[in-house]
């Protein structure tokens, strides 16, 4: 039995597989109601899901697509493939946009760091398109790379035709789809607060007309009237009705409050600031570093060296709920007997089990601490001569 048990960790610990899971937190007797047509309720750090209604159906999200574009031009800024001062020559494509819009003219250029500005607080479909011309050669290209990094996040319920939300066929995403989007955004990219936080800004047209200050209003309502809050996209189209990705941060919980296709607009402030003061007011989150990991170094074989050392790859985190006491929560640790060589650093070797009250709540993973190569038959030589000289 325990060489089958080792057989079995060896199979997991070799093909190094994970699967998403989606995690909720499971509130008894919920309170909440809404009128909406969909909403999600997310705690961001950890994914879990605190409310929802309707959360996969596929719906309209018109500008909330926005998200996936800010998060692709955030990506691309952090990989060096684009800098905020980069200047975009306006395409009569994407001036030809309508909508809701900053009125960019053709050939005009502005430089990346104003066009977010425009994206995330004016919600212009301009210059949505004109960064995802820039970044892809093409709008229909950029929507490519939306669609595949929605697959990368786990939206199995969405399709993007467009980069900024106008309503047109076969265009459709869900609730907690956009959670997961947004909570890519806010985690990875906190210095979209920066932008999408401003209640007024302006930028400069320059054009062969000359130079004129165009005003920016922040369309998120909730900028101005909610503790914390950090964002994040609102959207509206008649057939989408009233859309909204409110995001705000209090005692190191991120809430993402979604809403999809409310009757009005007030409804959809209302609703999401509903959501954020249910999760805010009921949920506090449990933390392990997995500082206490005791390191006692795993046998290698056929390495360069006989032993590998391990770390916890991860912070562990964990929403709870009124009611749960975190010192129920349990944590088990498992690691492999020994491990054939080559091992690169990073390379799982076990893993942490939370539960609660018997549950498997989470899992982080343990990994190897520094790579360990294949011994050669030269490596297998010095080992002798070195035995032979002691």
């Amino acid at each position: 039995m325990k060489r089958l048990c080792a057989l079995f960790i060896g199979i997991i610990l070799l093909t190094n597989i994970r699967i998403p899971m989606k995690v909720y937190a499971e509130p008894e007797n919920n309170p909440l109601e809404i009128t909406s047509d969909a909403a999600v309720l997310m705690e961001g750090s950890t994914g879990q899901i605190i409310y929802d209604k309707n959360k996969d159906e596929k719906l309209r999200p018109a500008s909330v697509t926005k998200v996936m574009t800010l998060l692709l031009i955030f990506e691309a800024i952090d990989s060096g493939k684009i800098k905020l001062t980069d200047q975009v020559t306006i395409s009569e494509h994407a001036a030809s946009m309508g909508g809701s819009q900053v009125y960019l003219e053709p050939f005009e250029t502005q430089d990346v760091n104003t066009l977010i500005k425009c994206i995330s607080i004016a919600s212009a479909n301009d210059a949505s398109v004109a960064m995802a011309e820039m970044l892809a050669g093409s709008e229909e290209s950029f929507v490519a790379v939306m669609n595949e990094r929605a697959k990368e996040l786990g939206m199995l319920n969405t399709n993007f035709v467009n980069a900024c939300g106008l309503d047109v066929d076969n265009h459709y995403t869900t609730a907690y789809d956009i959670a997961l989007m947004s909570r890519e955004l806010i985690t990875k990219h906190p210095q979209i607060s920066q932008y999408s936080t401003v209640w007024m800004d302006t930028f400069v047209h320059t054009t062969r007309k000359g130079q004129t200050e165009f005003g920016l209003t922040n369309t998120n309502k909730l900028i101005k009237q909610y503790n914390g809050i950090t964002g994040l996209k609102t959207g509206s189209t008649g057939l989408a009705k009233y859309c909204l990705s409110a995001t705000a941060k209090r005692n190191d919980m991120d809430m993402i409050a979604v809403i999809l296709a409310a009757p009005s607009t007030k409804v959809r402030f209302s609703e999401a600031a509903k959501l954020l003061d249910y999760g805010f007011a009921n949920c506090s989150i449990f933390k392990d570093k997995n500082e206490d990991l005791v390191v006692n170094p795993i046998p290698v074989k056929q390495g360069i060296a006989d032993s590998v050392g391990y770390r916890a790859k991860d912070e562990f985190s964990y929403v709870c709920l009124k009611g749960t006491n975190p010192a129920d929560i349990k944590k088990e640790i498992t690691l492999a007997e020994n491990i054939v060589a080559p091992i690169t650093e990073n390379f799982k070797v076990g893993e942490v089990t939370y539960t609660l009250n018997g549950k498997k709540i989470g899992t982080v993973d343990i990994v190897a601490a520094e790579t360990v190569e294949k011994a050669k038959f030269k490596d297998y030589f010095n080992f002798a001569f070195k035995k032979f000289l002691l």
